[in-house]
């Protein structure tokens, strides 16, 4: 039988959740018992306590003067929405059906945004009729707007989202710098603000989203610094003031062995220092950042039920009733360029003292269909709950659920 690596790389310390007699606890619940209570797996499971922390820990380090927007597309769940949008001041979604969620949330239209390169006519209209800013991010959106406008006779609230010539260092996914499917060059703003001006469009500032999954406080302070220089710039070419910069978000969280949490205390120094700026600079406009991951992913769990253990020359495998159709992040398949195990654990022996090396896959039939290859686990049986940390954002609304017609898992906040 093989032994687990005692010298691999570890992950970083999984804190938000207390263990009590070896079962990982969920708010409180165990997991054997939330399980029972959701009445199969698999199943995601957001804790509303670590949510509710996450943001107080925001709130001590940021100045009171940024706003705090939730980032939709990173969990669209109904009740998690729900539930953020009494912590956050606004929300940002990228579809109309997100933009349906955000509203029954009853949060103020006001500060509602929706962004997105590839918004329907239907969605542009929507966006209108609901009141809320919508993000510009081709000359294609200016016409339809104004229709809607003049049709419902009602303001097109917008704002320019703008690709600037630099980039988010160091982050997972560069949304700016060269050539972009997101927003505006920054050589066509005038054009484009000359343009919203003649079609009669509330112009109401900018949005300049660099890059996401970013663990460097320093790389994010600077393209928060460069963000708000491009906008003072660009304001002079605009016929209204800046009344809102989004300036995005990119705050990374830890999943692979060597990554080290994201310091938030430099970022929010830097914050106090743009909005000294601001008063003088931009003195009308209202500073926000957009976060999703880092508000919710480490609030999250995926949860799976061992159905087999099979050797196959010596090495150990765990054959759960979830895989890669529910969370095809941890599978490796999204985004990842050389697969790293997500932080996964036996959930109802957390510690167990007979430890091994040992693979967890899913039900598919693909080689695809990996949750973690040869992890220091507990030694664990059929029945077991195999428990992947780090799941709550982009989890399932990213995963392909209906890929070989297995049961869709089920999503509770607790």
């Amino acid at each position: 039988m093989n032994s687990a690596n005692k010298n691999a790389p570890k992950h970083a310390p999984i804190e938000h959740f207390a263990v009590v007699d070896d079962c990982l606890q969920v708010n409180g619940i165990p997991l054997t018992q939330l399980a029972a209570r959701v009445g199969r797996t698999p199943f995601y499971a957001y804790d509303r306590s670590v949510l509710g922390k996450r943001v107080a820990h925001l709130r001590k380090h940021l100045p009171a003067e940024v706003k705090l927007h939730y980032a939709m597309k990173a969990n669209p769940m109904p009740a998690l929405v729900g539930f953020m949008a009494g912590l956050v001041d606004g929300l940002d979604v990228a579809s109309g059906r997100e933009l349906h969620v955000a509203l029954d949330t009853g949060m103020n239209p006001q500060e509602i945004s929706f962004a997105g390169p590839g918004k329907s006519e239907a969605e542009l209209e929507q966006a209108v009729a609901s009141g809320i800013l919508l993000n510009i991010e081709s000359a294609r959106e200016i016409e339809p707007l104004a229709a809607a406008a003049k049709k419902l006779g009602l303001s097109a609230r917008v704002a320019l989202r703008v690709n600037p010539d630099f980039e988010l260092k160091a982050s997972g996914m560069k949304m700016t710098g060269g050539p972009k499917q997101f927003g505006v060059d920054t050589e066509q703003v005038p054009e484009l603000l000359a343009a919203i001006g003649r079609a009669g469009l509330a112009f109401e500032g900018f949005h300049i989203f660099s890059g996401s999954q970013n663990l460097r406080h320093e790389a994010i302070c600077e393209a928060q610094q460069k963000a708000f220089a491009l906008a003072v710039e660009l304001a002079g070419h605009a016929n209204a003031p800046v009344r809102s910069l989004n300036l995005g978000g990119g705050f990374g969280i830890p999943y692979f062995p060597g990554d080290v949490p994201l310091d938030i205390a430099p970022i929010g120094a830097n914050l106090r220092e743009l909005v000294k700026a601001a008063a003088a600079q931009l003195p009308q406009a209202q500073l926000v950042i957009e976060l999703g991951r880092y508000l919710v992913g480490e609030a999250g769990i995926y949860v799976c039920r061992v159905l087999d253990r099979k050797i196959s020359r010596e090495q150990v495998f765990l054959v759960t009733d979830g895989g890669l159709h529910h969370h095809l992040a941890a599978s490796g398949n999204f985004g990842q360029v050389i697969r790293k195990n997500y932080p996964v654990q036996i959930g109802n022996r957390l510690r167990g003292a007979q430890r091994e090396a040992a693979s967890v896959v899913g039900p598919l039939c693909t080689p695809l269909d990996l949750l973690a290859d040869r992890g220091e686990l507990a030694r664990a049986a059929p029945g077991d709950l195999v428990v992947v940390f780090q799941s709550g954002a982009y989890g399932l609304s990213a995963s392909p659920a209906d890929f070989l017609s297995h049961p869709h898992a089920l999503e509770v906040l607790v």
